[in-house]
């Protein structure tokens, strides 16, 4: 596939959605939680927003605040996350696009411990999969590919089975890691940003899905 074309068709047979960026947009949320948290500790002259997105709390956490106990200063974090709640919302598509899917062919694959991501999800109205990947459930958040890994493992598929639904750079490169075929949007991060992804789309309004007489997914994206 090629990164620039927005005109092709991809046979798959299971969806691995990232949240944040993908399905809803709370960037508005995640910053004001990081902006508080920085108050909290004094940080605000040297605290960057550049950090946060696309990866685990906690890895943040580590690489920029090392002297401190992580899971201590996570709570925290989730904590304020759960009290910045307004602006939630799902992005353009996404109803629509997961209505056209099998329950069984998708998850979600998120940077978010799984109290936020539930919280989040139940905030927008998507109803998720039993079985989801935050978080809590791999030792290498992305960019590792474990998160996607896993994710494939949970729908019982081969990465090269799955198409990984993107917005950042950390998740694309954790994808095409693990295996995947990579969708990017056009949420969070300009185009240049996001060039190893094998396809990028402003959105999942872009992005239509339909079986495969084999059984699969047949992914097609509009010009």
């Amino acid at each position: 596939m090629n990164a620039q074309s927005n005109s092709l068709t991809i046979h798959v047979r299971g969806i691995l959605f990232d949240m944040d960026g993908v399905l809803i947009s709370s960037t508005a949320s995640d910053e004001k939680s990081w902006l508080r948290w920085a108050h909290f500790h004094g940080m605000e002259k040297s605290f960057s927003l550049k950090a946060i997105h696309g990866i685990r709390n906690v890895d943040t956490l580590r690489a920029i605040r090392p002297d401190l106990d992580a899971s201590v200063e996570l709570e925290r974090l989730d904590d304020f996350d759960e009290e910045e709640q307004d602006g939630i919302a799902v992005l353009p598509g996404v109803r629509r696009f997961i209505a056209a899917l099998p329950p069984e062919s998708w998850t979600i694959v998120s940077s978010a411990s799984e109290r936020i991501m539930r919280g989040r999800l139940e905030c927008a109205g998507i109803h998720a999969a039993h079985r989801i990947v935050t978080a809590n459930d791999v030792i290498h958040g992305k960019p590792h590919p474990e998160p996607y890994e896993t994710g494939a493992r949970i729908l019982g598929l081969a990465p090269s089975e799955c198409l990984v639904i993107e917005d950042a750079p950390s998740g694309i490169k954790s994808g095409k890691a693990a295996g995947c075929k990579v969708l990017a949007v056009l949420s969070s991060h300009p185009a240049a940003d996001l060039d190893e992804a094998d396809s990028i789309v402003p959105s999942l309004d872009f992005v239509t899905a339909g079986p495969a007489p084999d059984g699969a997914i047949l992914i097609h994206l509009a010009t």
